[in-house]
């Protein structure tokens, strides 16, 4: 079996690798726990010692009894439902492993701290495990809905590829990051709201290399360029011209972009939401509560808008496999 009709028939063996990804990962979680060598096991990558290391043991243990009960009961809905928990779990293990392509930008920083290969590994191996979890689930509840497992349909094109794309998704995307895009371009500009502190705000000396200085002098920040091909991407995914552009380009970075500023927005949101209303007092040194909030935490908007966009231009651009 080549590797191209091995993954052509991934709904037939989903299952049976998130099982064994599951195994395989709670026994390294277990040894790390009892040896000592932490192996790159860590929460929210802060976390680590033998708590954590315990913990991932056991709820990557539970998953893999998940696993196992997908493949006896195929026809449970409630376990595919389940299993989309598995796969949020995979992502907060993997989660900075999805920003590690900013390391490409290297030429626009210094000074920084080396890369720490061991976890580095350990949460790309935990984001393998969501695309597996994720492709479990999908075989086993379109299984459950007696819908064809490799695309969905039921003897037809599932969707219509002229469908009408999720424009207002696109829209609530890139207001989502407007706050964010305005204040670093204001801040680059020389005009500084929300900072509380002294220097130059979202610009460090010690680590942003002559070139990102001399960008930032100019009024560019790369971030908030960074943002602006964000809002391209919402709006490729829900737009007509989004159309003519590779597929699976599109989905990757939409389904990665989602997935990993989702979950970082919510927590900044939540974090200056808290920090605003007086609950708790420790924030983001120098950043008043309200740009935490809102312009840091626009990102959860974002990935929640992109997160959908991406699905429904999956849907909107899938064609009827052949085989149901």
């Amino acid at each position: 079996m080549t590797p191209k009709t091995l993954l052509a028939s991934w709904p037939s063996w989903a299952g049976r690798a998130a099982l064994v990804w599951s195994l395989l990962y709670a026994t390294g979680a277990a040894l790390a726990a009892l040896t000592g060598p932490a192996f790159g096991y860590a929460l929210l990558a802060k976390g680590t010692g033998t708590g954590p290391e315990a913990g991932a043991a056991v709820l990557y243990g539970a998953a893999a009894v998940l696993a196992y009960a997908m493949l006896r009961r195929p026809g449970s809905r409630r376990l595919s439902t389940a299993a989309w928990a598995v796969v949020a779990l995979c992502l907060t293990s993997g989660f900075p492993a999805l920003l590690s392509p900013v390391h490409l930008l290297f030429f626009l920083s210094r000074n920084q701290e080396p890369i720490d290969w061991a976890t580095l590994a350990n949460q790309s191996l935990a984001v393998l495990g969501a695309v597996l979890w994720g492709c479990a689930a999908l075989a086993h509840r379109r299984r459950a809905l007696s819908t064809c497992p490799f695309c969905g349909g039921r003897g037809h094109t599932a969707v219509s590829p002229d469908a009408e794309p999720a424009g207002r998704a696109g829209l609530v995307a890139v207001a989502s990051l407007v706050p964010y895009t305005v204040m670093k371009t204001l801040w680059a500009l020389g005009i500084t709201p929300g900072f509380t502190g002294t220097g130059r705000p979202g610009v460090d000396p010690e680590y942003t290399s002559d070139l990102g200085l001399w960008l930032y002098d100019h009024g560019v920040d790369v971030t908030a360029v960074l943002a602006l091909l964000g809002m391209a991407l919402a709006l490729a995914l829900t737009r007509p011209w989004g159309r003519r552009l590779p597929r699976l380009p599109l989905l990757a970075l939409g389904w990665a972009g989602a997935g990993a500023l989702a979950p970082f927005g919510a927590f900044l949101a939540a974090l200056g939401l808290l920090t605003w209303t007086g609950v708790i007092s420790v924030g983001i040194a120098d950043h008043a509560p309200w740009v935490v909030a809102v312009a840091y935490g626009g990102f959860s908007g974002y990935g929640l808008a992109l997160a959908l966009a991406t699905r429904r231009y999956q849907r909107a651009t899938r064609r009827a496999c052949g085989r149901c």
